[in-house]
């Protein structure tokens, strides 16, 4: 998996959403910086279960899709008949 980067303006998003949630969910005021090794962390140690999630969810997307196309090109076939001799 390549690793997981944020460009800053989204870098910066979820550094405040974590600081919100620290806040409001436990009590806790975290800066910038512990915020942004936070981040850091999930992204390198947890990041690729949420990727391999991803992932698996967009196969099943396009095996279904794949199984939808197959089954209008059989209903698009016409029939034939052989000859009888």
């Amino acid at each position: 998996m390549p690793e997981i980067k944020f460009s800053n303006e989204d870098k910066e998003v979820l550094v405040q959403k974590l600081k919100r949630y620290f806040s409001a969910e436990m009590d806790q005021d975290v800066g910038q910086f512990e915020c942004e090794f936070f981040l850091d962390f999930i992204s390198k140690e947890i990041g690729s279960y949420y990727y391999n999630k991803g992932l698996s969810d967009a196969q099943a997307i396009i095996a279904a899709k794949i199984e939808d196309i197959s089954d209008a090109l059989y209903d698009s076939e016409v029939p034939t008949h052989s000859v009888n001799r």
